[in-house]
């Protein structure tokens, strides 16, 4: 990349022609295979759920579930949130985030919440940065996974 050359991050929404990128990035970037009712769930999510593009390839996504909850109209569950390896630290995740934050923001969500293993201290302390505080440790969440299948649950209220 040559000096001074500002490269674009672009978001794209996920639809039924593109769905295997989002197949694609998430077998690169996470230990778990997701179902065909988490896709679903991508799909119905409409705006909540995006491709993060960096120079025109596709780097990372954001895939969302939207839920009711007793008590509150609307609730978003972040699914994952994942940039490739080589293109992280450059604001991609940030853009992503900020997305589904703006979304919630906008329409009056005032409940995201997500799951995050506990070893994964770069997770922990990025969703920290945007004011996702820790709520509880979900023991036994995943099978099937090391370290010892412990999840954080983080939650963050918008005070619009």
């Amino acid at each position: 990349m040559g000096a001074g050359r500002e490269v674009a991050i672009s978001l794209d929404g996920v639809r039924d022609k593109n769905v295997m990128q989002l197949k694609k990035l998430n077998t690169a970037l996470f230990p778990v295979r997701y179902n065909d009712k988490y896709y679903a769930d991508a799909l119905a999510s409409g705006e909540f759920t995006k491709l993060a593009y960096y120079s025109d390839i596709c780097v990372g996504s954001i895939a969302c579930r939207l839920q009711k909850k007793e008590g509150v109209a609307i609730r978003v569950c972040i699914m994952t949130l994942g940039v490739l390896a080589p293109y992280r630290g450059l604001g991609i995740g940030t853009r992503l985030l900020n997305h589904v934050l703006y979304l919630c923001s906008k329409q009056n969500i005032p409940e995201i919440y997500l799951h995050v293993q506990t070893n994964n201290e770069d997770a922990i302390n990025f969703y920290k940065k945007f004011g996702f505080e820790i709520t509880e440790t979900i023991k036994k969440y995943y099978t099937n996974i090391d370290p010892p299948r412990l999840l954080c649950s983080h939650k963050r209220r918008n005070n619009n």
